[in-house]
């Protein structure tokens, strides 16, 4: 299960956490407002995700390198097209004649616009990019608990959007049977997820088709978790929307602007609450988080934003 919390605050640039049940690493969304990651967060990162380079979205990526560099790991920051060569530029931008060369690696995968993932990485002291031999990977992001794929939006630029879905899980139930757990829960769960029906499987000294104990196993079906940042409200935006997020369990969407303030939403490409609250309706999303709002807005007015979004969402 996901643990997403909001780590800026309400009217500073968004920048999302998240978390995972019985997983040691955290993932961060965008690299606005920092304030609320602790240095703790920030070291124990395994990837970062940028939906695009404004500098809302990530002004604050220098707060989060300062206290990653010296962990001695890689992380992967994914983005779109031109994130390689700006991740660059940014770390470039400081003279790092003392830092020792496995301090860090990142490894950056940029979303082409015709949505091919190209990968590089780049080190201490010289932070050359250097392009790896595995590009155009099948899966932008993925570990053994779940994949991350994503989505293209228009914003007058790529801005991409970002699904996460945790692998589904056999459950066995074992109170349903007679037996004592062992090696054989492990074979009678392969055999189920590879559809092994005439599998043996020794319980006790007993032999067993596997499809005669298949009445003990479940699959339960991973959780799900979409991050739309910034995007015009419009058919092109919500079709590709739509088409990947169907059916998410929760998911965090852009509303920058209020409904009387549409025309400025059209002209800059972004989403407003009626918009960004109907197509979370159209997806059926358990739970629709309406996030970044302009700065322009006072606290009264974001209340008058957020209550506009959730009418519509019903």
């Amino acid at each position: 299960m996901f643990l997403p919390e909001v780590k800026s605050k309400v009217n500073e640039d968004i920048s999302i956490l998240i978390k995972l049940d019985n997983y040691s690493f955290n993932f961060i969304c965008e690299c606005g407002d920092a304030s609320g990651l602790t240095v703790k967060e920030c070291q124990n990162t395994e990837a970062i995700f940028i939906s695009h380079t404004h500098i809302d979205h990530f002004i604050n990526f220098d707060f989060i390198l300062r206290h990653q560099i010296g962990i001695g790991r890689r992380i992967i920051i994914c983005g779109p097209e031109g994130i390689t060569q700006q991740v660059q530029s940014k770390i470039k931008g400081y003279q790092w004649n003392l830092i020792e060369e496995n301090s860090i690696t990142y490894e950056i995968r940029e979303i082409k616009k015709n949505g091919q993932v190209e990968i590089a990485e780049i080190n201490p002291p010289h932070w050359e990019i250097i392009a790896l031999e595995n590009k155009h990977p099948d899966t932008l992001y993925k570990n053994e608990k779940f994949t991350v794929d994503f989505a293209i939006l228009d914003h007058k630029t790529d801005s991409i959007a970002y699904l996460f879905k945790e692998d589904d899980t056999v459950k066995i139930d074992i109170s349903k049977s007679e037996f004592k757990g062992g090696q054989w829960v492990r074979e009678l769960k392969n055999a189920y997820e590879e559809g092994n029906e005439s599998s043996l499987i020794k319980i006790e000294d007993q032999d067993f088709k596997a499809e005669e104990l298949f009445f003990m196993l479940e699959t339960k079906k991973g959780d799900s978790l979409g991050v739309i940042m910034d995007h015009a409200a419009h058919p092109a935006n919500h079709a590709k929307i739509k088409s990947l997020f169907q059916d998410c369990n929760q998911a965090f969407i852009e509303c920058f602007y209020k409904a009387e303030d549409k025309e400025f939403a059209q002209l800059n490409y972004h989403s407003y609450s009626e918009e960004s609250a109907k197509i979370m309706k159209a997806c059926n999303v358990q739970k629709a988080i309406p996030v970044h709002f302009s700065r322009k807005y006072k606290e009264e007015e974001v209340k008058v934003l957020l209550e506009e979004f959730y009418d519509h969402l019903k």
